[in-house]
């Protein structure tokens, strides 16, 4: 783990709002569909060179409450007469915390946010997460880094 500092990035893509304890129930599950929404209706319009975000911004709370979660990516979408209107968020400028998710999707990026659950809820952990905006950067199909925003020490 390392900590960065972020210039705000604009990512559009297509988005739902959920909770953990929803993700928890494969009945309940939005993530995966978004993904495969993500995959339908906005990978195939990608310009040459952008990067693939999962945003996740509008918490309600903290790890319990209910946020949104946005499948996008940082460049331009290709317009075409079927792709349907994305939605964006600001990546928002700050501090990050910077967590690797090395390994095949999507278990490495599951087995990476429970490592950063636990991370956080020690209570020795010297930073305190700012709830704002988090966000996975794929950077190959075995390379993941999630960036956990985190308020000034």
């Amino acid at each position: 783990m390392k900590k960065v500092e972020i210039n705000g990035l604009a990512v559009q893509g297509v988005k739902v709002r959920t909770c953990n304890a929803d993700e928890a129930q494969p009945a309940n599950a939005r993530i995966g569909r978004l993904w495969a929404d993500f995959g339908l209706q906005v990978a195939p319009h990608m310009s040459a060179g952008a990067r693939v975000y999962g945003v996740y911004h509008r918490y309600a709370s903290d790890a319990n409450g209910a946020f949104d979660v946005l499948a996008g990516t940082d460049a331009l979408v290709l317009a075409t007469a079927d792709a349907s209107p994305l939605s964006q968020v600001d990546i928002e400028t700050g501090t990050y915390l910077v967590f690797e998710a090395p390994g095949a999707m999507p278990q490495a990026v599951i087995d990476a946010w429970a490592r950063i659950w636990r991370y956080f809820s020690d209570p020795q952990c010297p930073h305190a997460r700012a709830y704002t905006t988090d966000f996975e950067c794929y950077l190959s199909d075995a390379a993941t880094d999630i960036y956990i925003a985190v308020r000034p020490s």
